[in-house]
């Protein structure tokens, strides 16, 4: 898709996305993603196997999930027909930005491989919310009601931990070789990739459920006297952090721009290949005006490393950025942009209006209405 900016390229990536993976790289907020006149925003897939997948966002009322015109009763549920990997500018700062950025990455591609996993995340949520919101009322006090409600955030808080660190720390250790594959290939030989888990929680012993389970509850309750002080809690998962290491050293520190951007790179293409290995198929790849932020080197390196073994759906301002033998395939695939914005159905969200008519792929065909 070429088109001058903000015309909606990455809007109608996004909508792949939300279908995809229920979640946007740019928004935590639903209300973000509906025009601000309309109520409600509806997008549609008819993926590969003409299955019919719709998730309509509302105001109130929250979300609803659909597949083939029946109701959901859970939105993970609508996760598998599409898969895809996102890769924007915004990834960029994957590497340099704060813990939460990378926390953010693996979930998503744990998210893909198991969609469960967003149940456990959801969970996880709201049992540290509410904990919060008990230290803020006033804490532990005399109180034996008190007390027996803590015991219960331990021992609920101390199982989804576990099974969430479990399953971060399995992600990890399948993308790791992966990754340090690509950086090697992208950066010529000259760097060593390596990806660390660090958890929030100490993880004593082998991987196994019981053992961590009993263990963390047990730093929950050794952390009480600090979590009342502070008002937040000292362990779990909402404080791990993924270290990524170049040639021994932190790629967040010491990377130069270069190796840093490299560095994203190499995770987002490990992402592709685990979730093409695991789930037997290659899921589509948004490229969302990435390129800009690439010397031609690195464009090119991407633009090769996918070839055709998968579906992209590419946004740029201009073609210059696409180089040799990669721009001369595909030169007959590219739309110009913008689409006639639709007036017919006032109840569209921002990213509908800008839409029109459906964009069709092979994967899916896509529309908002």
């Amino acid at each position: 898709m070429i088109g001058s900016n903000g015309v909606g390229k990455s809007n109608l990536l996004e909508s792949v996305e939300l279908l995809g993976s229920l979640r946007s790289h740019r928004c935590s907020q639903d209300a973000d993603l509906i025009h601000w006149n309309a109520s409600r925003s509806l997008l549609k897939a008819t993926c590969v196997d003409d299955d019919l997948v719709e998730l309509e966002l509302r105001r109130k009322g929250g979300r609803q999930a659909r597949r083939n015109g029946k109701v959901l009763q859970r939105q993970m549920d609508l996760i598998g027909p599409l898969r895809c990997v996102g890769f924007s500018a915004l990834d960029l700062h994957l590497v340099r930005g704060e813990p939460a950025l990378r926390r953010q990455w693996l979930d998503r591609v744990v998210l893909q491989l198991e969609p469960v996993y967003g149940d456990l995340i959801g969970r996880y949520n709201r049992l540290l919310r509410q904990r919060n919101q008990f230290w803020r009322r006033g804490g532990l006090g005399t109180s034996l009601e008190q007390q027996v409600l803590l015991d219960s955030f331990d021992t609920q808080m101390a199982l989804v931990c576990t099974r969430i660190h479990r399953r971060r720390r399995r992600a990890l250790e399948r993308l790791n070789p992966l990754a340090a594959a690509w950086q090697q290939r992208l950066s010529q030989g000259h760097e060593q990739l390596e990806l660390r888990y660090a958890p929030g929680s100490l993880l004593e012993g082998e991987e196994a459920e019981e053992p961590w389970r009993l263990s963390i509850e047990e730093q929950l309750r050794r952390q009480r006297p600090d979590e009342e002080r502070l008002g937040s809690c000292r362990v779990g998962p909402h404080r791990d952090e993924i270290e990524l290491m170049l040639n021994g050293t932190a790629a967040r520190r010491f990377g130069s721009a270069g190796q840093q951007r490299t560095t994203v790179l190499a995770l987002k293409l490990a992402e592709l290949e685990l979730v093409a290995e695991l789930c037997g198929h290659p899921p589509l790849l948004l490229l969302d005006d990435v390129l800009a932020e690439l010397d031609p080197r690195r464009q090119l390196s991407l633009l090769e490393a996918v070839g055709d073994s998968h579906q992209c759906l590419v946004s740029a301002t201009h073609l210059d950025a696409f180089e040799g033998r990669w721009r001369q395939r595909h030169s007959s695939q590219w739309y110009s942009w913008p689409v006639v914005a639709v007036e017919s159905a006032p109840e569209l969200s921002n990213t509908s209006r800008l839409y029109g008519s459906s964009t069709r792929c092979s994967r899916c065909r896509t529309s908002t209405s």
